[in-house]
């Protein structure tokens, strides 16, 4: 598989970064989800909470090599057919949001440790504290972390069907530019 965008296809990396980003959200999501459903004080609830914060900060580094290839990968392999202007467009503003949404929720997570003045230790390094505490200003930083997260399931729910109604419903190629070689035919 090519490194470089192509006509038809994305490059490799562009491709591995977007499906590895989907389970890294996942994971992301499912270390709070399975954290709610553990009994308060357990292993299993201790544990998630340095994972999900690892996770949310991994997920800065991957949306950084993810922007590195878009900018360097060539122009998008072309859709065919090609959609209407508005589809264009809609398109572009849904990945605009969700590039805000991969880049601002682990950095509204990074500041709401930050301002709960407990020093950021995961797995035995200490992570930079961004802001001084301020108990207020956590929680305020959690409310918006907590509710742009929960947009996240709207912004991912919709991308994804949307790239099914394209491959089902529009029969054009959008989704089998970023499936990997032998799921693209």
């Amino acid at each position: 598989m090519a490194w470089k965008n192509s006509n038809s296809r994305y490059g490799a990396p562009h491709i591995a970064l977007h499906w590895v980003m989907l389970l890294l959200l996942v994971a992301v999501y499912a270390c709070m989800e399975l954290r709610g459903l553990a009994p308060r004080g357990s292993d299993l609830r201790a544990a998630l909470k340095p994972l999900h914060f690892l996770l949310g900060l991994s997920m800065l580094v991957l949306v950084a090599a993810r922007l590195a290839v878009r900018w360097t990968a060539g122009a998008a392999p072309e859709i065919v057919p090609a959609p209407p202007a508005w589809q264009h467009r809609l398109s572009q503003l849904m990945h605009l949001a969700l590039y805000v949404f991969m880049i601002a929720t682990p950095v509204l997570g990074w500041l709401t440790l930050s301002a709960e003045g407990k020093p950021i230790v995961l797995f035995g390094l200490h992570v930079l504290s961004l802001l001084g505490a301020n108990e207020a200003l956590s929680r305020q930083l959690k409310d918006v972390h907590e509710t742009l997260a929960t947009a996240g399931y709207f912004l991912i729910g919709l991308h994804a069907a949307a790239a099914l109604a394209h491959h089902y419903v529009t029969h054009d190629n959008t989704l089998a530019r970023m499936l990997p070689g032998r799921f693209s035919r």
